[in-house]
Order: structure tokens, then sequence, then C-alpha cells
């Protein structure tokens, strides 16, 4: 699975993962994020998921687009034993890319070009 990012450059974007328990039992999620830019993702809250037992959880994944290159990382979700049950390691593919540039500001100065 793929989650892309796209946006304008500075913006910061939110993505939710939703993870569905259907078992009987509560699973219990470590997320790490891992790649060549996974220190420009977050988990803003936190890295650790608890789902109950058929409910759904979800995992908060963070991007600040601060260049103008495709980012990429992996979100990984490693499952803790809880009541003696272990879940299946999931990973997601992260894209992020520049769809468009947006002005921070505009400066109008007044300056001669040269001088006599």
């Amino acid at each position: 699975n793929t989650i892309e990012f796209s946006g304008a450059l500075h913006a910061t974007l939110l993505k939710q993962v939703c993870l569905k328990n259907p078992s009987n039992y509560t699973l219990a999620y470590n997320a790490f994020l891992v790649g060549r830019d996974a220190h420009d993702f977050s988990l803003p809250k936190g890295n650790t998921v608890t789902i109950p037992a058929g409910k759904q959880g979800f995992v908060n994944v963070e991007f600040t687009i601060r260049f103008l290159h495709p980012a990429e990382a992996v979100l990984l979700l490693i499952s803790n034993k809880v009541d003696g049950i272990e879940g299946a390691t999931m990973t997601f593919s992260l894209k992020a890319e520049v769809k468009s540039i947006e002005p921070l500001g505009i400066v109008r100065c007044r300056y001669p070009c040269y001088e006599l």
C-alpha cells in the first residue's frame, strides 16, 4: 500500500492510516518511519496504537514539504503481544511530491540600477 502526500512547497500535510482489528483480541502496534527521507515525516500522535477487539485504530502521519525533490520513506508497524496474541507486521510506502510553488510573500523595492 502506498500513501501519497502532494501539495504546495512548505505545506504541512496529514494523512491517517486506518487499522481494523477483526479478531476477538486487542492488538497493539509500534510505528516506525524508516528510509531515505524518514526524518521529513513524523508521527504527531505518538508511535503506538492499540486497537480493541472488533474495532479500528488510526495512525497519523505528517509531512512538511521542504524540498522540490520527491521524498520517500516506509511506515513500519510491528505488533506487540497483548493477551498473548500478536498481529501481522505491516508496511506502507510513503511518497511525497511538490505539486505547486506559492510565494511566501512579495517584496517591492526601488533602487537605482547605476550611478553616474
